[in-house]
């Protein structure tokens, strides 16, 4: 993988101690990972590395925005993404899988590749809600998916109840009505204007 060069800290000639990095990640990480949430992204990372003679202790911080569908309208939408995590890097002769929180180096590499750890953890910093500021969303997408209200529910159920007597069935056959009876009056209005 190509972005593996991008993401990778070279420790070997490093002092015991601290160290800062910086990393910038783009749009072509997301595509690296055939990313299907994220479409584009502009974030920075800082690592924080602390030398050590057994180990190595990497404080990761990102800040900045992505690019996804937002819940409500569809539309590409950017939202914020913020994460804070530390990696363990640890040394041993035998191979050893990562975990998310430790990742396993053969004594004579002496290079890190963060490119996992840090989509990962870019993945993880998404918000659980992904919408445009309030009044952003596309207007056209909005209508298309109109959300009734429950008071707006209720009526139409009580009403649909009095017509039809028939059960649950015949209740949402009233409701299917009613609301392509509402659409088409909407799409008439439209026409007229």
């Amino acid at each position: 993988m190509e972005e593996a060069k991008r993401y990778t800290i070279a420790y070997k000639g490093l002092k015991s101690g601290l160290h800062d990095f910086h990393f910038e990640v783009d749009g072509s990480l997301f595509k690296a990972f055939g990313s299907t949430e994220i479409k584009d992204g502009a974030c920075g990372v800082t690592v924080v590395m602390e030398r050590g003679e057994a180990m190595l202790t990497l404080d990761v911080t990102v800040d900045g925005s992505v690019v996804v569908e937002c819940d409500r309208c569809l539309e590409d939408c950017r939202v914020l993404v913020h994460y804070e995590g530390q990696l363990l890097v640890k040394f041993s002769d035998e191979v050893r899988e990562y975990d998310g929180e430790v990742m396993w180096l053969l004594p004579m590499e002496d290079e890190i590749d963060l490119t996992q750890y840090i989509y990962e953890s870019i993945v993880l910093a998404l918000p659980y809600q992904r919408v445009h500021p309030d009044g952003e969303c596309n207007p056209e997408m909005l209508k298309r998916f109109r959300i009734v209200s429950d008071a707006e529910f209720g009526d139409i159920e009580a009403r649909a109840e009095e017509e039809h007597a028939g059960g649950e069935w015949a209740k949402l056959a009233a409701l299917k009505e009613r609301m392509e009876a509402e659409e088409a009056q909407d799409g008439h209005v439209k026409e007229e204007e």
